[in-house]
């Protein structure tokens, strides 16, 4: 039996939900990255309505959704980059035997943080379109 299995086995799980927060935050960025061409799909079938048809075209037409699908993309990438990081320095830290103090939890609250900027900033730009 490892030595500390439980610890490590928490370390893994920890892991592997971060990884998994990643995948999800890069699949939602593609769909924000090709939520444009959903539009113009729609705007082209619509059968009448020239005036809903225009205003679809419109939305399409600006950069909504480029800038915001590839910083989420990349958000996520860097969420699963540092995962691992933070995976590794841990496991680390559980193999020495000697005691280390419990580290500061910095990261988390900046990552917490920018996420919650984000969402507040695409709610209200949803908001007021």
């Amino acid at each position: 039996m490892i030595q500390g299995y439980a610890d490590h086995a928490a370390n893994e799980r920890t892991f592997l939900a971060w990884v998994r927060t990643g995948i999800a935050v890069v699949a939602f960025g593609f769909v924000v990255e090709k939520f444009n061409l959903f539009i113009l799909t729609v705007a082209r079938s619509t059968i009448g309505g020239a005036q809903n048809s225009a205003k679809l075209e419109r939305l399409a037409a600006g950069a909504f959704g480029h800038y915001e699908g590839v910083a989420l993309i990349a958000g996520g990438v860097g969420l699963i980059l540092l995962a691992t990081t933070r995976f590794a320095r841990t496991t680390q830290k559980l193999d020495d035997p000697r005691p280390h103090d419990a580290s500061s939890v910095r990261t988390e609250l900046i990552v917490s943080a920018a996420l919650v900027v984000l969402i507040a900033s695409y709610t209200l730009y949803l908001a007021l379109e």
